[in-house]
């Protein structure tokens, strides 16, 4: 049955008032980023994934009060840090000015209610039971995740292993901590780890460590007892650290060693480790190993990028060409006919995760980009918005390669003391080469989530015309899985002069779901009050270049997702491909202060953390919007799930 329903507006009225150019130009959040130079680690990993908190000196938004969102001057701080505080301070990057500075005024700490606070802790993430957490392995019948936590704070420092055991992927257990900061080789923090399981089901384990000298070096660590299948406690080698910073390498550059995979050329193993040169290049190195206590540094990089900085969190893995082929790879499959590997590094310069496909070359160690205009660092993103430090894992279960990432706060280190905890993971993903364009990767939901969906409903058939709104009655607005398709008439535009062209737009600089367009914005509001004075809009935008060819963009616009001035919010997007005869689809799945979007099966991906402060409980709201001034669209299909909770508690014998 569809809910009776109605436009909010007509077709003549724009969503919200249109903002001036000038304030769509100054809206570019990457504009006046300023970074310390400051180096911490962020982990991810097979088993450890942790991202740290970037510091950011940007542009702020604030509503002004008449919908419109109102640009503050530049060098408005929203999150700075004059000097890095860490382990010893207990302390997170994010802590020295932890309140939004509004137009050079007096600092204001938004006044958070602990029903606001309460709301924002997410239902089906996974995240600890409380303070700063910043990854899984599959063995003897549960899932593992090991994670970077300070179990003394919701603040970043004594990073240690927390660990949470599944049957799924989706309903997690706490186990006591892994492995703590013990030995000279970790004190300052047991960081980035990964775990490879050999032929003869031994697990290894190799993390990076800070020494008493904050020196970055690699560790091993195996289960104390390995007939426990929850792998409760573990031993560290007496041999660590088995690597420390080779000649050439900072000492503080020299972190994350992945899975290893077993070389095709002599069947030994293969690890790489992220880094950078004295040119600001990052890199990864390859190391050989029989055994996992010692190492040959091999003469050749794997791979390296002149101008991508620092390398965190390297990941290599292959994929299949073959569109027969649906499961995914294990790490050790070697290159050849039907297989790609893609290469994958978090970069330190703008905390963002870049990937490429290529081929590896299992005699030289290198792998090479199949297009070196979008290499490692300068093209493909897995996430487009505020998601860090990932890695995948195969899953020897479902067959598949399973992605996680590190998802971070954007409000204060104030509000996250207050409500008593920082940081989640993300739904985690599979992964698999998109075999129609053979260009970018497919990301989508693992399917357990699925089986969280309670209540359903369907909307389809549903018009929505050039500048209206449409409420959906769901019910329950704060914990859902949203799959929609539309299909867009763009006969409205045929004649009309085409716009500039892809160039002329971007999710950032292109007014977000207030700019008006030919072809966009529409898409979809979520967790929005009543009165639309907080929304979160997820959203697509079709240019028609000079050609006459049209490009989409994805787009997720948190500008006016909170009345909170202590927070920061920015348009996040990208292109997303569209192949002929297709239409628009999207997948949202929302849970309190995390909202992730995937475009067109996964090709194109937006995490973002909104903080509403009156579309909580009952009062959050979902719609339709078409913002466009040329184009009417069509709800072909709108099915929405609210979600239960996965109700993640400590495991009891």
């Amino acid at each position: 049955m569809i809910p009776a329903i109605s436009p909010m507006m007509d077709g003549a009225a724009p969503l919200l008032p249109e903002t001036s150019p000038e304030s769509r130009q100054q809206r570019d959040p990457e504009r006046g980023k300023r970074r310390t130079s400051v180096v911490l680690p962020a982990v991810a990993s097979a088993v450890v994934l942790l991202g740290l908190a970037a510091l950011f000196l940007v542009y702020g938004f604030h509503d002004g009060g008449d919908g419109r969102a109102a640009v503050l001057a530049p060098g408005t701080v929203e999150v700075a840090a004059s000097s890095s505080r860490g382990v010893v301070e207990g302390v997170s990057e994010k802590s020295t000015t932890p309140a939004l500075r509004l137009g050079g005024g007096a600092v204001r700490d938004y006044a958070w209610t602990n029903s606001m606070l309460s709301w924002q802790r997410t239902a089906f993430h996974f995240q600890p039971p409380n303070n700063w957490m910043n990854g899984p392995l599959y063995y003897k019948g549960w899932y593992h995740l090991f994670y970077q936590w300070n179990p003394d704070s919701a603040v970043w420092g004594n990073i240690t292993w927390g660990h949470a055991v599944s049957r799924d992927l989706i309903h997690w257990l706490h186990l006591p901590l892994a492995m703590v900061p013990d030995h000279w080789y970790d004190i300052n923090g047991v960081w980035t780890g990964s775990a490879t399981q050999l032929p003869d089901g031994r697990i290894v384990m190799l993390y990076t460590g800070a020494t008493e000298e904050s020196v970055q070096v690699q560790n091993l660590a195996e289960p104390a007892d390995p007939n426990d299948p929850l792998l409760r406690e573990w031993s560290k080698a007496e041999a660590n650290p088995v690597l420390v910073p080779p000649p050439g390498i900072g000492l503080t550059d020299f972190r994350d060693p992945t899975t290893a995979w077993r070389s095709p050329a002599d069947s030994a193993w293969r690890i790489t480790i992220g880094s950078k040169d004295r040119d600001h290049a990052g890199l990864a190195l390859v190391y050989k190993t029989e055994d996992f206590l010692h190492y040959d540094l091999l003469p050749t990089l794997l791979h390296v990028v002149k101008g991508t900085g620092m390398w965190e969190c390297v990941d290599l893995y292959p994929v299949s060409t073959s569109p027969a082929v649906e499961d995914g790879l294990e790490t050790s499959t070697p290159p050849g006919p039907g297989v790609k590997h893609v290469l994958k590094a978090s970069l330190d310069d703008d905390r963002n995760d870049y990937y490429a496909i290529g081929t590896y070359d299992g005699e030289a160690d290198t792998w090479t980009p199949d297009d070196a205009d979008i290499d490692v660092g300068i093209g493909l993103r897995y996430d487009y918005g505020k998601f860090y430090a990932s890695k995948t894992f195969y899953d020897p279960v479902g067959r598949r390669r399973v992605l996680w990432g590190w998802i971070g706060e954007t409000d204060s280190e104030r509000a996250d003391i207050l409500k008593g905890w920082a940081s989640l993971q993300s739904i985690p993903r599979t992964v698999m080469l998109d075999t129609k364009t053979s260009s970018n990767l497919l990301q989508w939901p693992v399917v357990e989530v699925e089986n969280l969906r309670m209540r359903g409903k369907s909307f389809d058939g549903l018009d929505v015309s050039p500048g209206s709104v449409v409420p959906l009655d769901v019910g329950k607005a704060t914990q859902l899985d949203i799959e929609a398709v539309f299909e867009v008439d763009t006969s409205a535009a045929d004649g009309v002069v085409a716009e500039a062209g892809t160039a002329a737009y971007s999710c950032g600089a292109g007014g977000g779901a207030v700019g008006r367009g030919l072809m966009g914005p529409f898409g979809l509001l979520v967790l929005a009050d009543d009165q639309l004075s907080e929304r979160t809009a997820v959203f697509f935008y079709l240019v028609k270049g000079v050609d006459g060819n049209l490009t989409t963009f994805f787009c997720q616009d948190e500008l006016s997702s909170s009345k909170a001035n202590d927070l920061v919010k920015r348009v996040y997007g990208s292109l997303v491909p569209v192949l002929d005869g297709e239409n628009l689809s999207i997948r949202i799945l929302v849970d309190h202060s995390i909202v992730e979007g995937f475009a067109q099966g996964g090709r194109t991906c937006i995490t973002s953390r909104v903080y509403p402060t009156k579309a909580i409980y009952e009062s959050a709201k979902i719609f339709l919007f078409n913002n466009a001034t040329n184009v009417r669209v069509t709800a072909k299909s709108l099915k929405i799930w609210e979600l239960n909770s996965a109700y993640i508690r400590p495991y009891v014998d």
